[in-house]
């Protein structure tokens, strides 16, 4: 199992990675690019080596995750059309790092209506593989929270995109349990667990998952909020996790915190200890 979490890139990119070495991570998440602004400042020559360098050294798992900015959903054509050469743009990058999986959310419809959205989704989607047919990262659809006009917090949302697109072999799934949670799947108790990912597995496939963000919910079953919280503090609490890391089906998998956290990583310290202890627990 591999065990990280979110790493800033700050100072470099290749920087990322001398911090999650530093509070022992096997796997870490990064934005390839700055997540305020459209334009992406280029890689260097330099800073892929130094990147590719500590990652070899270290055999640490990395993946990406895409701008905030982009909305494969958006009904605004401008909108739509800068989101989709950003996320190609990420893509291209993430394969000049090495990066196999790159993170994204898969949009928000804006009042459009579902099926609208959903279709702008795919129309991206099948554009954005249709510019990138060489590469061999995958993009992993996340689990959404549906807050507002969100899209994807419902399984049946991922497999209308997964099925629908020209390149589903480019697709995955990121599941996010504080998002899964917040969108009315229950995982608290043994049962609960089972059956949320019985439907996952008959909607979607098990098989899909490729990652895993583990992060508490501040927000009830259902309440569509997307705030985490630490590991074992918020709405979900510990047993969730516990059954969620000793399940063989996801032995293999990168599991990333994206909790609460300051400067000095204090706080990842303390969740990974959380999430380590876990890990072989009954209780």
């Amino acid at each position: 199992m591999m065990l990280g979490a979110h790493m800033s890139i700050a100072g470099g990119i290749e920087k990322s990675i001398l911090r999650g070495l530093s509070i022992g991570c096997e796997a870490i998440q990064i934005f390839t690019k700055s997540t305020n602004q459209w334009q992406a400042k280029p890689l260097t020559t330099e800073g892929i080596e130094l990147f590719k360098k500590h990652r070899g050294i270290s055999d640490i798992f990395v993946l990406g995750h895409t701008s905030y900015l982009i909305n494969l959903a958006s009904p605004d054509e401008d909108l739509w059309l800068k989101s989709v050469a950003s996320f190609i743009t990420e893509i291209e990058r993430c394969a000049l790092l090495g990066i196999l999986y790159l993170v994204a959310h898969p949009g928000a419809h804006v009042g459009s209506g579902e099926t609208a959205g959903l279709t702008r989704i795919n129309q991206g989607l099948d554009r954005i593989c249709d510019a990138t047919k060489e590469s061999k990262v995958m993009v992993l659809l996340e689990t959404t929270a549906g807050q507002g006009s969100a899209l994807g917090f419902r399984f049946e949302h991922l497999k209308e995109i997964i099925i629908n697109c020209k390149y589903p072999a480019r697709l995955g799934v990121c599941f996010d349990t504080c998002h899964a949670f917040a969108a009315g799947y229950d995982f608290r108790t043994f049962n609960t667990f089972e059956k949320t990912f019985a439907q996952f597995d008959e909607l979607v496939g098990i098989e899909q998952i490729k990652a895993i963000h583990l992060n508490d919910s501040r927000g009830g079953l259902a309440s569509h909020l997307d705030r985490h919280e630490h590991i074992g503090q918020g709405r979900l609490g510990l047993k969730a996790f516990r059954l969620l890391l000793n399940d063989s089906r996801f032995q293999n998998l990168p599991f990333l915190l994206e909790t609460p956290t300051g400067k000095d990583l204090k706080e990842d310290v303390q969740n990974l200890d959380t999430v380590r202890n876990l890990i072989g627990s009954t209780g």
